[in-house]
This record gives C-alpha cells, sequence and structure tokens, in this order.
C-alpha cells in the first residue's frame, strides 16, 4: 500500500525545508536564512501519532517565466500538488498575508488536491494576526504553529488526518536483508557533470531540475527506481569542488549533504564530464568514496560529443590506475545522460558490485586461500624476526572485513598487506570492491606469566 502525501508548498522562506524536517523527524533538508534554498522536491518519510505518510518539501513559488530557473522549479512544485493527498500551504504569520501569498492561494485553486493552511514562525502569540489574516485565503481555518520549535504540530496533524490515515491494508512484504532490498545508487561528481539529466533520463521523466546553470542541485534527492524488475534507490548529490574554493555556507552545506549521501549509498557513481575529462578534484572524491567503503564505479558522461574517445578512455583509466592505489580495476564505463546510451550497462555493473561488496566467504575456503597465499609468498623476517600470520576470519560485509591473527604483526609491511586484498580481490572474487583488513596480534602468554610474578 502506498504511503499517503502530504506537499509543503509557499513563498521562499516561510519555514518549509524547516517543517519538513520536523516532520521526518530528522535535519534532511537543508535549511538557511536565505530565500531560495530548495529547488527540487524532497521527499521523506513523517510518523505522527502512529500514522505514516511521505512529506514532499518543494522550492518556494515564483512567478517568473517557465524557461528560467525559478519557472523550472515551479514546474517540480506544481508535480508535487497534482500527485499528493493534501498540500499543506504554509505562510508566514509574523509577516501575514503577503500579495505572493494571494497569489499562490490563486494557483491553488486550480487543483483539485485538498489544501491546509498553516501561519508558521507563530512562537506565543507572535504570528497570531498572520493567522487571522489567513482566513481571507479561503481554504478554512489556519493552523499556527512553529516548525523551528515544534509547537502546533500536534494540532496540525488533527488537520491533515482526515487526509492521511487509511484503513490497514495488507502491505507488501519488505525485504529486511539489505543485500536484496533496494540498490542504493549515489551519482556524485563535479559541478555540471550532468548528473540530473542522467538521472531525469533513466526515469523518462524531468523529475530534477536542469539547465545549463552550475550548482543547480543543492539537496541529496533520492528518488524511487525500479530497473528490470529489481528497486533502485536513485540519490543525485550537489557538485563537488575543490575545498578551498567552498567559501559560501550554503554550497559548504551541500556538500556535507553530499559527504552524508555517501556514507549512505552501496554503490557511488563518479560522474565525469567527457569534453572535460579527468581531474585532480575528480581522483579526490573517487578516493573519498573507497575511504568510505563504498563501491565505486567511474562513468564518463557526455560521451556522444566525446572527441578523440579512445585516448580520453584509455587515459581515464591510466590515471585512475596511478591515482588510486588501494582499489585496482575500478569499472569504467561511458554514458550518455542525453541519449541514455550505457545506462542498462551501468545499473548491471552496480548490481554486480553491490553483490560482491556483499559476500561473505566460507570459512574454509577462506582459510585455505591463505594458507595457499602464504605458501605462494611467505611474509618477510624484518631483522630476522619470523612473522607469523595463524589464521583469518571474516568479521562482517558490506564492505568486506577481515582480521588477521597472528604474532609481530605490528613489523608486517603494508605492501603485504596489500599482496592479500590483491589475492583476495582475484581469487576470492571479491572484485573491485573495497576490503578492509584488521590485524591483531595475539598476546605472549609467557610474556603475561612474568608480569605477575
Amino acid at each position: 500500500m502506498s504511503l499517503p502525501v502530504v506537499a509543503i508548498v509557499g513563498r521562499p522562506n516561510v519555514g518549509k525545508s524547516t517543517l519538513f524536517n520536523r516532520l521526518v523527524g530528522r535535519r534532511v533538508a537543508l535549511v538557511d536564512d536565505r530565500p531560495g534554498v530548495t529547488r527540487d522536491r524532497r521527499e521523506g518519510t513523517g510518523v505522527l501519532l502512529g500514522t505514516e505518510f511521505k512529506v514532499i518539501d518543494t522550492a518556494g513559488f515564483e512567478t517568473d517565466d517557465a524557461a528560467t530557473l525559478p519557472g523550472r522549479m515551479r514546474a517540480q512544485t506544481e508535480a508535487a500538488v497534482r500527485d499528493a493527498d493534501v498540500a499543506l500551504f504554509l505562510i508566514d504569520g509574523r509577516a501575514g498575508v503577503t500579495p505572493l501569498d494571494e497569489e499562490v492561494a490563486s494557483w491553488l485553486r486550480d487543483y483539485d488536491t485538498p489544501v491546509i493552511v498553516a501561519a508558521n514562525k507563530a512562537e506565543g502569540r507572535a504570528g497570531e494576526d498572520g493567522r487571522l489574516e489567513a482566513f481571507s485565503l479561503g481554504f478554512g481555518e489556519p493552523f499556527a504553529l512553529s516548525a523551528e520549535h515544534g509547537e502546533g504540530i500536534v494540532d496540525l496533524f488533527e488537520g491533515l488526518r482526515p487526509f492521511i490515515e487509511r484503513e490497514d491494508d495488507e502491505e507488501d512484504e519488505v525485504q529486511e536483508d539489505d543485500e536484496n532490498g533496494p540498490l542504493k545508487l549515489a551519482i556524485v561528481g563535479r559541478p555540471n557533470a550532468g548528473k540530473s539529466t542522467l538521472i531525469n533520463k533513466m526515469l523518462g521523466q524531468e523529475r530534477l531540475i536542469t539547465g545549463p546553470e552550475a550548482g543547480i542541485t543543492r539537496d541529496a534527492i533520492t528518488v524511487e527506481w525500479e530497473h528490470g524488475g529489481r528497486q533502485v534507490q536513485l540519490v543525485d548529490t550537489a557538485g563537488l569542488r575543490k575545498r578551498s574554493k567552498v567559501q559560501d555556507k550554503l554550497e559548504k552545506l551541500s556538500s556535507i549533504d553530499t559527504k552524508r549521501s555517501i556514507d549512505m549509498a552501496e554503490v557511488v557513481v563518479l560522474l565525469l564530464d567527457a569534453t572535460r575529462g579527468l581531474e585532480a578534484q575528480d581522483l579526490r572524491i573517487a578516493d573519498q568514496v573507497l575511504e568510505e567503503g563504498r563501491a565505486l564505479i567511474i562513468a564518463i558522461n557526455k560521451w556522444d560529443v566525446a572527441e578523440q574517445a579512445s585516448s580520453l578512455f584509455n587515459g581515464v583509466k591510466d590515471a585512475l590506475g596511478d591515482g588510486l592505489s588501494q582499489v585496482k580495476g575500478v569499472p569504467v564505463l561511458t554514458v550518455s545522460a542525453k541519449t541514455g546510451k550505457g545506462i542498462d550497462t551501468l545499473v548491471e555493473a552496480a548490481f554486480t558490485l553491490r553483490e560482491q561488496w556483499s559476500t561473505r566467504v566460507p570459512t574454509g575456503e577462506l582459510n585455505r586461500w591463505f594458507d595457499d597465499a602464504i605458501d605462494a609468498h611467505q611474509p618477510p623476517a624484518p631483522k630476522g624476526q619470523r612473522i607469523k600470520l595463524r589464521y583469518i576470519t571474516q568479521v562482517k560485509s558490506r564492505p568486506p572485513t577481515f582480521v588477521i591473527f597472528g604474532t609481530r604483526l605490528d613489523m608486517l609491511p603494508a605492501s603485504y598487506v596489500r599482496y592479500l586484498e590483491n589475492s583476495m580481490r582475484q581469487d576470492l572474487r571479491l572484485g573491485p570492491v573495497p576490503i578492509r583488513v584488521n590485524l591483531r596480534m595475539q598476546k605472549n602468554p609467557y610474556h603475561q606469566r612474568a608480569r605477575k610474578t
């Protein structure tokens, strides 16, 4: 059973994103004092008094031409209202009803979607005059609330209840095992690499705002998608620039949001611009993804307009081989967000990588490999002291994480650990995913006995 949908609408800077965060119970949407922070529509799940519903945060309503960025933002808001069970029309209670509020009200009357009005920023009695003014909008009795402080939320829910409460139906069984659940696929990269355009092509609709302007995407937006009968959670993210170039507070918040999305993803696609090639910032992003333990795919976008394609492809692969020493063989694919070419290959590669990233090696197979790897290449004996590797165990997957027990492991060179990791990828079919190897030295029982005496 699909969840009922509440779309939060209103002019810029009335507190829509703050209310969205309050309803979903965590700070998800970016919030700032300046107007126009939200651009794409962001979705989340709210629960009030045991009732679960979907919440959509929309961009502030603007009256600009449809071809402009504010106009394209309004188109996303219109789509959200069309699909919603109820529109929550937010005004600033302290400012009262403005001409733009009246224009939003007129626009909402063109839809069949029910509307509830709430006067925000009404701490104490601060917004009472504005709440009373809101009667003139013609949508019934307005609610007073403070999204920032949580005041009035229960009263608001009582107003929403008739539109979002449904009789209990048998819901589809949800897979609790993440390995069989939706693929969490994040698209990252520098600004203007085509991330939103690629996701729109995957979805077959203009779900995300795109355009020639750099930095359109600010929030990390999650969209549900089905590909070949398999569920995917696509995450569009803000472009990541070199840290020294990021001065604006809002861009810093967007970067933090993107990094949080990387941490929550299973597979991350780093999208490159074929017209710009591989730059140092791309390598920094790739390294960050691998450091977080996520599976990584490099996708070169705009391949339909690439010049000297073969040379570009080989150059990217060589640079990755030199720049990403911790994981060799990261997949490099070509796509066109404009034509859709390469998307099926990209998604299949992502599912394969997730399977490898989720691998748990049977204990017997793991220890047979371990013995063979040591026989093929004995650990060194620094200063004539033998390093003894006794056994290995896998403590977790996602990413595959192992613990090696032995003696004098503090003297084991990093190059030998890399040898073991590369051997695992090849012999245990783990593929080009991050592997964690921890070393744990066994205590010397004679040393312990000597200390007790």
